[in-house]
């Protein structure tokens, strides 16, 4: 079994989509094995996504994901990270989201998800 991160971007919790992305989470064989509900701080998000820092977008991405609260989870399955970003386009169309604010994030390999995970949530919070 593999593990990945999710996080449910602030614009899914102010559309209310959350709901709606957990039960597809759920249908897509997903387990949930850890949940918080985080506000990240600038500095929290500068360091989750210093690998864009210097990037034109970074100072964007930033501010909208401290402009809310966030649902971050681990998600486990079977080859659990590409899955998850098969999942994450057709959400993302069927939600219409826009570039900037795109409602969902996944990790992009298994070693970006064991950092990511582990920046979020401390080995007490996770089975």
């Amino acid at each position: 079994m593999e593990r990945t991160l999710a996080i449910l971007k602030p614009d899914c919790l102010r559309r209310g989509l959350v709901g709606a992305v957990l039960s597809r989470i759920e249908a897509e064989g997903f387990t949930l094995r850890a949940a918080k509900m985080v506000r990240l701080t600038e500095a929290q998000a500068r360091a989750f996504y210093a690998v864009h820092d210097g990037k034109g977008f970074f100072e964007g991405l930033i501010a909208f994901m401290c402009s809310g609260p966030c649902l971050t989870l681990i998600l486990e399955r079977e080859d659990a990270v590409a899955h998850w970003r098969a999942v994450l386009e057709p959400l993302r169309t069927e939600f219409e989201c826009g570039p900037r604010e795109n409602l969902v994030h996944g990790s992009d390999s298994a070693a970006t998800s064991a950092f990511e995970c582990a920046c979020l949530f401390s080995g007490l919070e996770v089975p």
